[in-house]
């Protein structure tokens, strides 16, 4: 057994001990460290001793009076179990988040969708996204056209796809506004007595999630907190990524057993809500008569089957949202009224109603002169913000009878949202649980080999018909183009 003692160890949130107290927790190498901190009656010093052995002894080790055994391992002596690392604390009076003194070494993964950063990147972009089986949710019985179909969409939008990117100068400027929203919330964390490396994962497009966790595991992260930043989610965005990633971490043995916390959504949070009302309230007055302004939210819309069929929370969380910032700037004597329209559908399908761009229509309809539009799904200025509302709707609205149009910038790095997201990361840390490497998808069979081969047979054949349709009936496949 080896002991270390010191008293400049002891972080700043364990410097009022007045008791001894002690934390068991268990290291990647199989050893058990024992931290135990005291101080001494009528001093303000105090003092910090770890000792550490090895777990693969099958002598029993003294612990707090106690004899705990290697084998001990499973059970949990006293205290609350945060992670199936095995983290035990002897006292409930001290957080496992704050008394991590074995330094865990703390990452924060940022999830977002990815863009084309220049112009011959929209076709391959738009690939990634329609591969994705969260996003074109084909029977399955038919997951083997997934990327012939996928394929098809995106070779048939890459060019109005391409003029839309090019009105906003050649590229989304997702990336570099996620880039600076990482280095923020780094420093907001730092500011907050929390030192943890912020990395950026994107779905579809550049840096995508795997390259993201493969930097995660270089460093050592000892424990990763997940935040996407989508404030609502949906399993065509949140969803996506999240079982993306779980199914990295499973097929690794080492990630399998890193303790991750996922934030899945946290549009309820004051601090949100608040930087919400700040800049809606920020934009009203830019009118000559702000009480008069019509409210738009405008979310990003999904498939009514995702909520239907498959239970996505969406559109109850934007429900919900909405009320909530309503609320919120009701409580500031901001009383306007309101109403919520979902944006970018794609294809023949329904999509959840009212449609933005009907309402808009309807809204002129009725007489509305003034309209605020608030981007609600958004935190980040990319396409959607830059050239479908900013463009194409408020050339709409203008047609439409509406007279007065502003624009709620997207949230960016907003100092009162980044140091609530920096709060978010703190508080889910303690909750941090191992991601199951158990995978029973990976079996591999004889059958499953045959189902492959048919699989690529019959995609190899179905890519085929495609290119033959394309290249000799552009009639039809013109036809197609304006389904989707």
């Amino acid at each position: 057994m080896e002991a270390i003692s010191s008293s400049k160890l002891v972080p700043a949130h364990i410097t009022k001990l007045s008791t001894p107290k002690q934390i068991l927790s268990f290291n990647p190498n199989n050893r058990l460290i024992s931290v135990k901190c005291s101080s001494s009656q009528g001093s303000k010093r105090e003092s910090l001793s770890i000792s550490s052995c090895d777990l693969t002894d099958t002598r029993h080790v003294p612990v707090g009076g106690q004899l705990i055994s290697g084998s001990a391992r499973s059970r949990n002596p006293v205290g609350k179990t945060f992670s199936s690392s095995g983290v035990w604390t002897l006292d409930q009076h001290v957080s496992e988040s704050s008394s991590q003194v074995t330094e865990d070494k703390v990452g924060v993964l940022l999830l977002n969708l990815g863009g084309p950063e220049t112009l011959n990147d929209v076709q391959p972009f738009l690939f990634n996204l329609f591969a994705d089986p969260d996003i074109i949710r084909l029977p399955r019985l038919f997951r083997f056209l997934q990327k012939p179909l996928a394929q098809l969409i995106s070779v048939l939008r890459a060019p109005k796809s391409k003029e839309g990117y090019a009105s906003i100068g050649g590229g989304s400027p997702l990336r570099k506004i996620t880039d600076e929203q990482a280095q923020t919330l780094k420093m907001a964390l730092e500011a907050k007595k929390l030192h943890a490396n912020v990395y950026v994962a994107m779905r579809y497009w550049y840096p995508f999630t795997e390259e993201a966790v493969h930097q995660i595991k270089n460093d050592g992260i000892t424990r990763l907190v997940v935040l996407p930043l989508y404030p609502q989610y949906s399993i065509s965005t949140s969803g996506s990524s999240i079982r993306l990633l779980q199914s990295i971490f499973q097929e690794d043995s080492c990630l399998s057993s890193l303790p991750v916390s996922i934030i899945q959504s946290w549009y309820q949070r004051e601090g949100y809500i608040k930087s919400m009302a700040n800049l809606i309230e920020k934009e009203l007055k830019s009118f000559s008569k702000p009480e008069e302004v019509m409210i738009f939210f405008s979310a990003h819309g999904v498939p009514v089957t995702y909520v239907e069929d498959a239970g996505d929370p969406y559109r109850d969380q934007m429900e919900d949202c909405i009320s909530l910032i309503m609320k919120e700037l009701k409580s500031r004597g901001t009383d306007n009224d309101h109403t919520l329209a979902y944006q970018s559908r794609v294809g023949p399908v329904q999509w959840l109603k009212p449609y933005t761009d009907e309402v808009l229509v309807e809204l002129g309809q009725k007489g509305v002169k003034s309209l605020l539009a608030v981007p609600v799904s958004f935190v980040s200025e990319h396409i959607e913000t830059l050239e479908e509302i900013d463009m194409e709707y408020r050339e709409l609205a203008l047609e439409s009878g509406i007279e007065n149009w502003g624009r709620v910038p997207a949230l960016g790095c907003t100092s009162s949202f980044i140091s609530d997201l920096a709060d978010a990361v703190i508080e889910a840390l303690p909750l941090a649980t191992a991601i199951s490497q158990e995978n029973p998808t990976k079996k591999s069979t004889s059958a499953e080999s045959d189902t492959n081969l048919v699989r690529y047979v019959l995609t190899l054949f179905f890519g085929s018909a495609v290119a033959f349709v394309l290249l000799f009936f552009p009639k039809l496949a013109s036809t197609f183009k304006n389904y989707i």
